[in-house]
């Protein structure tokens, strides 16, 4: 069992919280792409508020710790441990709720090489406790742009966990699928679920847009960010997102296991 101390420990000694990895440059450049409304890093917001740079700083100081002085240009951002432990307490009572009543749910990645473990320890402990881990439209083909141009994926499912891959032969070693920040694969998830009077999840778990898309479609939603995703924390201030937990979302898979171990205890689900 993991305790708060030892969680917080933990989220300093990984780089989870505290000095993270993630680049002030890097959260001021996307920040920047906010305020100018790029699709790319909107990630399926539709923000009704007039979000410039100067609001987006003193939002992810809010939310995340990182410095709200706009003269902070360059070095590493910093996460307060303290909201990312009170949002995982607040993560870990929707997830708890959801078990309680048998809910159904979606839960998809963006970041299937490092988080995929993480949610599916979680779509395992729901499924064992009687809820519906929706996989709907499994293989169909998405159609994201990348700064590439426009590639063709396909929606996967491992463990319960959607992500996208790209197509057998396209990529040939990339089995845990791709990066992604588009809405289009959770779009995707939802339509193919709603066919034929298909069942809707009731919470939708994950990062990215399967967090902001599902959230702007009225479906409840919660999930992990990092500094440089302003996306997610500008949908929980605007009420399309429930719960966002700020955290580096880009270290190693296995630092990401005791952050498990401690949304089940605090959702009374068995691991």
């Amino acid at each position: 069992m993991v305790g708060v101390d030892g969680l917080r420990a933990h989220l300093l000694g990984a780089r989870l919280a505290g000095v993270v990895a993630t680049s002030r440059e890097a959260s001021l450049r996307r920040y920047r792409a906010f305020a100018a409304r790029d699709p790319r890093v909107l990630m399926g917001v539709d923000p009704q508020g007039d979000w410039g740079v100067s609001d987006l700083v003193a939002l992810m100081a809010e939310k995340c710790g990182v410095s709200a002085d706009p003269r902070c240009t360059s070095g590493h951002d910093v996460i307060d441990p303290e909201r990312t432990v009170r949002a995982l307490d607040a993560f870990a009572e929707r997830v708890g709720a959801a078990a309680r009543r048998r809910a159904p749910v979606l839960i998809g990645t963006g970041h299937p090489h490092r988080l995929l473990g993480f949610y599916a320890a979680l779509a395992d402990a729901l499924s064992a406790a009687g809820c519906a881990v929706l996989t709907p439209a499994q293989g169909r083909c998405v159609d994201i742009t990348t700064r590439f141009g426009l590639r063709t994926y396909n929606l996967d499912y491992v463990r319960g966990v959607a992500f996208v891959r790209e197509p057998a032969g396209e990529r040939p070693g990339c089995a845990t699928g791709a990066h992604s920040h588009s809405p289009l694969p959770v779009r995707t998830a939802l339509a193919g679920a709603a066919e034929a009077g298909g069942v809707l999840p009731e919470l939708v778990v994950g990062d990215h847009g399967w967090v902001c898309g599902a959230g702007q479609l009225g479906f409840e939603a919660i999930g992990l960010a990092d500094t440089d995703d302003p996306a997610l924390f500008v949908g929980q201030a605007e009420g399309v997102v429930s719960v966002v937990v700020p955290l580096d979302d880009g270290v190693r898979a296995d630092y990401y296991l005791p952050l498990t171990r401690y949304v089940l205890n605090r959702a009374c689900l068995s691991q």
